[in-house]
């Protein structure tokens, strides 16, 4: 008698309920990737930080829609706050100062299907390489 996983089995079960194929379901997560690793990391990016990042926004067929590195400035804001798309509020957890990484977000966590007009597309997955340049931590009273 040859014995069968069960949780690949309830994988497809559930993904075939879902009306989704198993790449689809696959697709619709974020995924990070580390471009380029900090051996000394003396604080991680969290909730309420303050970051400063470069970054370059593009689509899956390759078609940039913005960029902070080519105007020169890094873009500014608070994590974990909804400044930004749920996408990097997630994907920039925990990086350290220095790092790069490529974040493959799904349009539920970008823009959803409206898009962004006229440069993103409703339902666009897109990819962005980061850079972290700095973080700025509000000292706690």
């Amino acid at each position: 008698m040859k014995l069968v996983p069960v949780m690949p089995i309830v994988s497809l079960l559930v993904t075939a309920l879902c009306g989704l194929s198993q790449g689809e379901s696959e697709k619709r997560k974020l995924q990070i990737g580390i471009k380029k690793r900090i051996d000394s990391c003396p604080l991680r990016s969290r909730k309420s930080d303050t970051l400063h990042m470069h970054y370059t926004g593009k689509l899956e067929d390759g078609t940039e829609f913005d960029s902070s590195v080519s105007r020169g400035t890094p873009f500014i804001f608070t994590l974990g706050t909804g400044q930004v798309i749920k996408g990097w509020d997630q994907g920039l957890l925990g990086m350290c100062e220095g790092e790069k990484r490529k974040l493959v977000i799904p349009s539920e966590l970008g823009y959803g299907d409206r898009g962004a007009p006229p440069k993103i597309p409703g339902g666009a997955t897109l990819v962005f390489e980061v850079e972290l340049l700095k973080i700025e931590r509000r000292t706690e009273l």
